[in-house]
């Protein structure tokens, strides 16, 4: 079932998510330029080859723009992910004792709540896609310009544009990625040594991640298009999906353009953040 091996005592959880560097995005990592290949693919539908092309041509000045915003928001999700979850876990559970609320229910709630907690970092993929994408190279000079511009000209609600895609996909993922956890891990080989236990964390983490993020992949072209556009109206998300729909010409494999190298850095990186969380549960 669940999985969830915190102590019942520990209080802050967060801390424990914040020690581990997270390679996966740091600069000069080969990860990092993946990711802006990652990105044109999601976001105009480029072959790799020509995302990496468009990327050349751009120069290296150009090559880490946006990577400062990634940095700063995917270990802060990843502490509100875990942390929110045992915490909102414990406390949804002794108010459910009384009431006969199945476990499944109370954990699915938790997890749903985490993943809307995490939302509020929205800025920061916000401004990533500012920065990654080279019509507005021009535009934005840095993290702190690109910030300082939207909340100057457009006030904090445009800081937020593409919250609705970011939210079907935080909530859902969410409740699948610690709902499944536990049972994927039961039917990996039995572990006796902490080497195995490492292991086997790694491959449910990275197994689970990588899935999800396919699963989930149509949103995160959602988001991109529509976190791209900056002022205007905020087109409604199943109307964005329709447009990247039209323009791709109804394919679906022109729509999941970029999974298979999503799915390769989810899956290292998810088995990475899974592994190191539960030893970290173990050792604090």
């Amino acid at each position: 079932m669940w999985n969830s091996t915190a102590p019942a005592n520990c209080m802050p959880d967060f801390p424990w998510v914040w020690s581990p560097p997270w390679t996966p995005n740091q600069p000069g990592n080969p990860r990092s330029r993946r990711k802006k290949v990652l990105f044109r693919q999601q976001l105009h539908g480029l072959r790799a080859t020509e995302a990496v092309q468009q990327l050349q041509r751009e120069g290296l000045r150009h090559l880490y723009r946006g990577l400062l915003p990634p940095l700063l928001q995917k270990t802060t999700t990843v502490a509100i992910m875990f942390g929110l979850y045992e915490d909102f876990s414990r406390l949804l559970l002794q108010h459910a004792r009384g009431s006969g609320a199945p476990e499944l229910l109370t954990r699915s709630m938790a997890a749903a709540l985490a993943g809307t907690a995490e939302a509020a970092l929205t800025p920061f993929e916000r401004v990533q896609t500012l920065l990654q994408d080279h019509r507005h190279n021009g535009r934005f000079q840095n993290t702190a310009h690109a910030f300082r511009t939207l909340l100057r000209d457009y006030g904090v609600k445009e800081c937020y544009r593409g919250l609705v895609p970011v939210l079907l996909r935080n909530g859902p993922s969410n409740v699948l990625f610690f709902g499944l956890r536990g049972p994927i891990k039961q039917r990996l080989p039995d572990a006796h040594t902490k080497t195995g236990h490492l292991l086997n964390d790694f491959v449910c983490g990275g197994l689970l991640g990588a899935a999800l993020g396919i699963m989930f992949y149509p949103l995160n072209v959602v988001k991109s298009r529509a976190q791209a556009q900056v002022g205007g109206e905020f087109v409604p998300c199943l109307r964005v999906l329709g447009t990247v729909w039209r323009e791709r010409g109804g394919s679906v494999a022109l729509l999941f353009r970029g999974a298979t190298l999503n799915y390769h850095r989810s899956l290292l990186s998810w088995g990475i953040i899974n592994a190191t969380y539960e030893l970290l549960l173990k050792v604090v």
